[in-house]
């Protein structure tokens, strides 16, 4: 599938979709390497690669078009000797590549999800595209692009597509695009998220990359589980009320339904424990989509992430309701049985990351994407946040009037010892500039200090979903 021959976009928005204007429009070409000018001065210790993953639509839709539905993308900017080179790529999943064969769309969006092209169209593509659009990992010398519906598909270092990933056959479906790497151990924790029973499979892999163990887990409803977490000793879930909805989705429902009569629980089992061995733990109704970290503080578990109250996504074709939530720390008492929350702060935000050499492990320094600004859509976020939960202090800086901001990215600085030793880097568009965009770097001890270097790409780099920070050396 490998190939160097760069391709085109084909999208018009002829129909107005909301989720294809401003900067959720796609870009319309592949370009790159090319060397990008610097304002400012890159850290000498950085060096790696930035790489974010996002939905950019190669063809036209052929219907209700959500920016789920995007094709991924992934944009990557090589860092060394204070000098950086960018490049763009699409993901040339299977059902892209049936689709480019033919010159147009085949593969209807989420909105429409029980409408099947014909096999004559999709040949061995199958039924459902992979859209590869939701985030970037490397595990095991590998780097894969993930998409929750759809097993990983492996790139080259150049971002180049070398086809479906699956654990040598073992995976045997789809996986989460948030997995869980341990810092310490080189193991990869993941999970399936199911249409039909079993609605939840958790599976672990090796250092080496090999599938070791796979649990199917029994579940009241088929949720929309986007995140989980790991402590040192264990994996955990959240079952919210966000389910799908099987039985509205032939008479043109949403895709989805926010059921809080099903309520919310904790599910916490050993990491390489069996059915049999979870334990749930009820909270009051609530929904998490990106977590921070969890980690064991004596017979309890601390965990982290923006708590929606209520969720509404949008696969109606209308604007997305639910844009954000404010921050809050969940406890489980393991000796009580015993589950709570508490909130952190009231500003709106998502995109919850910390330094991952802190995986499953106290963290008290977390980064978020916030919404500041009056009126702000989803994706439109305008600050850098960062939490100090060991000083309880918040402190942030604002990109702008016109600019908006992606998710941050931790790259620890190696000759750091602490927590926050490195920098944040993150995309940021604006509006009133020329069409192009840039790759900002902060000192992560001062984010109010602004950027130390803005990277300027040669190209707009549209709305995405997550990105991560690959050291030149390492992991």
């Amino acid at each position: 599938m490998t190939t160097t021959e760069p391709l085109l976009g084909h999208v018009t928005n002829a129909a107005g979709h909301h989720d294809l204007t401003g900067n959720m429009f796609p870009v319309d070409r592949e370009i790159g390497p090319v060397d990008c000018p610097v304002i400012g001065a890159i850290p000498d210790a950085l060096e790696g690669r930035f790489i974010r993953n996002g939905p950019n639509q190669m063809f036209e839709p052929l219907g209700p078009h959500h920016i789920f539905d995007g094709d991924g993308m992934l944009h990557g900017i090589d860092i060394e000797g204070g000098k950086a080179i960018y490049r763009n790529r699409w993901i040339r999943t299977p059902g892209l590549e049936a689709e480019m064969a033919l010159g147009r769309a085949i593969y209807p969006g989420l909105s429409d999800v029980l409408s099947f092209p014909h096999k004559s169209l999709t040949g061995d593509a199958g039924p459902v595209k992979n859209r590869a659009n939701t985030h970037i990992i490397r595990h095991a010398g590998k780097f894969l692009a993930l998409w929750e519906q759809g097993p990983p598909i492996e790139v080259a270092p150049d971002l180049s597509t070398l086809g479906e990933w699956t654990f040598d056959g073992k995976l045997g479906g789809a996986m989460t695009a948030h997995p869980r790497l341990d810092p310490r151990t080189r193991e990869m924790f993941a999970f399936s998220y199911n249409l039909f029973p079993p609605y939840l499979t958790y599976y672990v892999v090796n250092a080496a990359g090999k599938l070791v163990h796979r649990v199917d887990l029994d579940l009241p409803a088929p949720v929309m589980m986007h995140d989980f977490l790991i402590t040192e000793d264990h994996a955990v879930f959240m079952d919210s009320p966000v389910t799908f909805n099987m039985e509205g989705l032939e008479s043109g429902e949403s895709m989805t339904a926010w059921r809080p009569e099903n309520g919310t629980r904790l599910g916490v089992m050993p990491r390489l424990g069996t059915a049999e061995d979870i334990r749930w733990f009820e909270v009051e109704t609530s929904h998490v989509q990106h977590f921070w970290n969890a980690w064991v503080d004596g017979n309890r578990i601390e965990l982290a992430g923006c708590r929606f109250p209520e969720v509404n996504f949008g696969f109606d074709d209308a604007e997305i309701e639910t844009i954000g939530a404010p921050p809050a720390r969940y406890w489980i008492d393991l000796d009580t049985g015993n589950a709570g929350w508490e909130p952190i702060d009231d500003l709106i935000g998502e995109m919850c990351r910390v330094n991952d050499d802190r995986t499953g492990i106290r963290t008290d320094c977390l980064y978020m994407s916030a919404f500041t600004r009056d009126g702000a859509s989803a994706g439109d976020f305008d600050s850098i946040v960062k939490y100090d939960t060991a000083r309880g202090a918040r402190t942030s800086w604002y990109a702008g009037d016109t600019c908006h901001l992606g998710e941050n990215v931790f790259a620890p600085d190696p000759d750091g010892t602490a927590e926050d030793d490195g920098w944040i880097i993150n995309s940021m568009h604006d509006d009133a500039g020329e069409g192009h965009s840039e790759i900002v770097i902060l000192d992560a001890r001062d984010l109010e200090a602004g950027p130390v270097a803005r990277i300027q790409i040669p190209q707009r780099l549209p709305f995405g979903f997550h990105a991560n920070w690959f050291p030149a050396t390492g992991r």
